[in-house]
């Protein structure tokens, strides 16, 4: 079995101790964090914005995922690029132009992403493997936190890891993955999971961590 990469949610860390939280989940092994941002338009839900992940850079040296599910990302690009994101990530059914998105970011000099919704065709990101560095494949439909694992995404999770064999594309899956759901998520081949509350929501941070990585129950 391959390492399991676990890119922790920080919208379900504790926010009055946010620098404590991140450092108990990187004690434990982890180097990359997810940052979900929402503008309550694209989904119902209002997050945070980029003086907050300004803030998350100081902090620490893990990669910076930034997902947002937001309208016309395209707007607000720079803003997130400039806070210190490494990967942004954008939503295949906010954009309008979704290659001259991705490029754009690249050439900013981060990783380029796209998020897909469960019930969007995911067939169609074939389109623009090429200029692709992550997929994120929602396993809820995205807005809010603690909702539970669609199984019907393990089918575009298996599509999408086959179809990319060849490329150096990350896939990630982002919800309702927890110790019940993780295993069969990385039996799909899939490279990285983001885990919320099935990680921030355990009295003991940095045990349910080794569990969810060594599938140990």
């Amino acid at each position: 079995m391959k390492n399991r990469i676990i890119s922790p949610s920080l919208l379900s860390a504790n926010f009055t101790r946010l620098s404590e939280d991140i450092k108990i989940v990187e004690d434990a092994g982890v180097n990359r964090l997810h940052l979900d941002v929402m503008d309550g338009h694209f989904v119902p839900n209002l997050t945070f914005g980029p003086f907050i992940i300004n803030d998350i850079r100081k902090v620490t040296n893990s990669h910076l995922e930034t997902h947002l599910m937001i309208a016309n990302p395209r707007s607000y690009f720079d803003d997130y690029i400039d806070a210190g994101s490494d990967t942004l990530i954008f939503h295949f059914e906010a954009s309008d132009d979704i290659i001259t998105d991705l490029k754009y970011i690249q050439n900013r000099g981060v990783k380029a992403g796209i998020a897909i919704n469960p019930d969007s065709d995911y067939k169609k990101l074939l389109d623009y493997t090429e200029f692709l560095d992550y997929i994120l494949i929602m396993s809820v439909f995205p807005g809010f936190g603690g909702q539970s694992f669609i199984e019907s995404t393990l089918d575009s999770m298996k599509f999408l890891k086959d179809n990319t064999k060849n490329s150096n594309i990350l896939i990630g899956v982002d919800g309702g993955v927890n110790l019940s759901t993780i295993d069969k998520v990385y039996d799909t081949g899939i490279d990285v999971t983001i885990v919320g509350s099935g990680l921030y929501g355990a009295k003991n941070i940095k045990r349910r961590y080794n569990k969810l990585v060594l599938n140990d129950q």
